[in-house]
């Protein structure tokens, strides 16, 4: 059975910032490029480790608000919130895009490739290239078959196995920065 996602619109968030507690659950690479401010940064990969940060927030009476890029991340992080005893935290619609296009207040440091631009480019890359080596050796054709097989895979159960292989990468994960902000 699905619940129903518990949403925050971009506008009243802007009214009610100061009180709420963001949680964005992106890469740390991400959130360096862009984030909400007063924003702490817990990975969607890492956020098992962080309950109890959490479960303090909520019991101070502060609401949580989960973020990510688009909204997707943050559904799965309310997922695991809510099983681990949290409840539905409200998850800000439409993520860090939304919140650009309200002009909520951001704070942008060093400019990162987002996570699902980068799937897409290494997705892209290794079916051009499978395609391109079968010309000389056919079977190199079933990678780009395995490569799609899998990204409708990652569309149908809305997971994806690349994006948290790259998540671990160098790239995303920035030594400079603190895992949260304020």
């Amino acid at each position: 059975m699905t619940q129903a996602t518990v949403c925050i619109d971009p506008d009243v968030l802007k009214h009610r910032l100061d009180e709420a507690a963001v949680i964005d659950v992106r890469t740390p690479g991400e959130f360096e490029s862009i984030h909400l401010p007063s924003s702490r940064n817990l990975p969607l990969d890492e956020l098992d480790d962080h309950v109890d940060k959490i479960r303090e927030l909520t019991e101070e009476g502060r609401e949580v608000v989960l973020v990510c890029r688009t909204g997707n991340r943050a559904h799965q992080a309310q997922e695991k919130l809510s099983e681990a005893g949290l409840g539905e935290l409200p998850i800000l619609e439409g993520g860090v895009l939304a919140w650009q296009q309200v002009d909520g207040p951001i704070v942008q440091d060093v400019i990162r490739w987002d996570l699902e631009r980068q799937v897409r480019l290494v997705a892209g890359s290794i079916v051009l290239l499978s395609i391109l080596v079968s010309i000389v050796f056919p079977p190199a054709r079933f990678v780009a078959g395995f490569v799609g097989a899998g990204l409708v895979f990652a569309a149908v159960t809305n997971t994806c196995a690349m994006g948290m292989l790259l998540a671990k990468l160098p790239y995303n994960r920035p030594k400079t920065t603190s895992s949260s902000t304020n």
